[in-house]
């Protein structure tokens, strides 16, 4: 008996305890079960030592991925078969797909779905218990598909354990051990397969609740980040407004900020500011002004571009079309969304400083077309440079509304006051003559069908009024006559010209309508102006003319045509022929 117990605290093997007990039965039997029971220990200790071990490698991962992986790899280890695979839940599709596998070689069984209650896997997973089989080919207990028995066979497999993957009640998947010959699965096999499942259900929760957890946490940054991104384009908008910026400065924030091209149009659909690495040249100005535009002040996709109304008041004031970006993430549309409110606030902020500036205007206007001479720092407050001494007034009769728009840039700088007196648009304008002004204003009157009267230059004060009060009844006389969409001024319109007027220049008069044939006589030292004379005493007959100045008709002709190159055709017709008679029968009555 002692030399039992020696070999047995030595380890010692099965059969040298057999020959130590020799004939006595019962003491080699009860040594055989000590060693069996040791030789249980030891597997038992061996199992839950590599539990542990994967239960360390386990915790270790954090890719889902890897996890399964590690799984099937250590069933197979353990349980020692040819293959090992895990199934996992499709609550969607209410069935199991293969996950991972380890000794696997055939493509169809690594992407086998298994319905539940089907084959072996199915019926683990729709009774939540394991089921083993040492012929699964032969084994009519499960519920035999083409499909399965078709991978099942491609990858040859006969023997096969299955145990179900389950946290707290909640089912996950299966787990799988299974072998290419026949092979029965012993209890403890089942068991150890059983808890390598149950740690693997476990840590794959565990991993997926921690890859959820950083999702969240990543877009609780995003968004953190996104709110910090959109408090600093607030600021930036608001630093522009505070600075007196304009709308070109808010596009050119957001371009920046947000890295895009943007163009802002107004209520029309004309271009107000562009910005960004193309300048906005390619994107498409109606993007902006069609009627499907909401007027909420939110986002919208309009074809390659994003586009946002400008709304104030609930009027529109223009709109925000973005270009350059295929995608905008939620914190970039509300940065978009809110540089349209501020640019919204800019534009009815620009329109309310525009209409005081024009009030202001228009009240200076009127004290200056009454008479009134103390204008200078009122003239000064509308940031105008220094009050020239004399204007010329310009009387706009007829729908006025496009004139200003359309004053050419040397002109536009001229202008002194404008604004609405008397219900006609007057333009008092920084020039020497008012011919200059009639000559430039000519195209504007033409474009928009505006009539136009040009008198002076004159002084601030009593004669400012009367060239106003000139300029109103010339217009009156311009219309009466039938010369609409002109730019005239008295001596354009003749004797017509020098009625109603309340002080008459004869010499301008005269030099306006002879002075080309004038100048020429005194330069070559002809007689033009004697010969228009005789023509016209002759009742506009050359030959007549002709006897009366002793020359040939041929000679009168010559000089008539030349007279036509100097003032211009059509100066024989009746109402041109009357003015250049008058202006003869003056230059007499004025020569010394």
């Amino acid at each position: 008996m002692e030399e039992l117990l020696r070999l047995l605290a030595e380890d010692a093997p099965g059969s040298e305890l057999a020959r130590a007990a020799g004939s006595n039965q019962a003491a080699r039997d009860l040594a055989l079960r000590i060693r069996a029971g040791m030789d249980a220990s030891k597997k038992r200790e061996t199992e839950l030592s590599a539990l542990v071990d994967v239960a360390r490698e386990l915790a270790s991962a954090r890719d889902p991925g890897r996890v399964l992986d590690t799984i099937v790899h250590r069933a197979r280890t353990l349980i020692g078969t040819d293959v090992a695979y895990l199934t996992l839940y499709d609550a969607a599709r209410g069935d199991t797909f293969m996950r991972a596998t380890d000794g696997s070689i055939s493509a169809a069984f690594q992407q086998l779905r298994v319905p539940l209650g089907a084959g072996l896997g199915g019926l683990v997973a729709e009774t939540y218990k394991p089921y083993w089989t040492a012929d699964y080919p032969g084994d009519h207990r499960f519920r035999h598909t083409g499909p399965i028995d078709h991978a099942v066979g491609e990858e040859g497999l006969v023997a096969i354990c299955g145990t179900p993957l389950i946290v707290d009640g909640a089912f996950v998947g299966v787990l799988f051990a299974s072998n290419r010959t026949r092979r029965p699965f012993s209890r403890e096999e089942v068991s150890l397969l059983g808890s390598l499942a149950t740690l693997a259900a476990v840590t794959l929760v565990q991993v997926r609740a921690a890859a959820e957890t950083a999702a969240a946490l990543d877009q609780v940054s995003a968004a953190h980040a996104g709110v910090e991104h959109a408090a600093a384009a607030h600021d930036r908008f608001a630093e522009i407004v505070l600075s007196g910026g304009d709308v070109d400065a808010i596009a050119a924030a957001l371009a920046e900020l947000l890295d895009v091209c943007v163009v802002l149009v107004d209520a029309l659909g004309n271009r107000l500011a562009t910005a960004g690495a193309e300048g906005g040249a390619d994107l498409p100005d109606h993007a902006a002004s069609g009627d499907d535009l909401s007027d909420t002040g939110r986002l919208t996709r309009s074809g390659d571009c994003w586009v946002v109304a400008a709304v104030a008041k609930g009027e529109r004031l223009g709109a925000l079309v973005i270009g350059g970006a295929k995608e905008l993430t939620a914190a970039d549309q509300r940065i978009v969304e809110r540089a349209a409110v501020v640019t919204a606030l800019v534009l009815l902020f620009r329109r309310r400083a525009a209409e005081q500036a024009e009030r202001a205007q228009a009240d200076l206007l009127g004290d200056a077309l009454t008479g009134s001479q103390a204008l200078t720092d009122r003239f000064r407050l509308l940031g105008k440079k220094e009050l020239p001494q004399q204007v010329v007034v310009a009387v706009c009769r007829g729908d006025h509304t496009g004139v200003l728009a359309r004053l050419a840039a040397p002109l536009e700088e001229r202008l002194a006051l404008s604004g609405g007196y008397g219900g006609h648009l007057v333009l008092l304008l920084d020039l020497r003559d008012a011919e200059a002004g009639a000559r430039q204003l000519a195209d504007v009157a033409r474009r928009t069908g505006v009539t136009i009267a040009v008198t002076g230059p004159a002084a601030w004060g009593e004669a400012l009024v009367a060239a106003h009060q000139q300029a109103s009844r010339l217009v009156t006389t311009m219309l009466r006559l039938g010369r609409n969409a002109q730019a005239a001024t008295p001596n354009d319109l003749g004797v017509a010209g020098l009625v109603g007027a309340t002080e008459v220049d004869i010499h301008a008069h005269i030099n306006h309508l002879l002075g080309a044939v004038l100048r020429y006589d005194q330069e070559r030292g002809t007689d033009l102006a004697g010969t228009l004379t005789a023509y016209f005493d002759a009742g506009q007959s050359p030959t007549r003319a002709a006897t009366a100045l002793h020359i040939h008709p041929n000679t009168v002709q010559q000089r008539l045509d030349r007279i036509t190159a100097l003032i211009g055709e059509g100066w024989q017709q009746p109402d041109r022929a009357l003015d250049v008679q008058v202006a003869l029968r003056l230059l007499r009555a004025t020569t010394d």
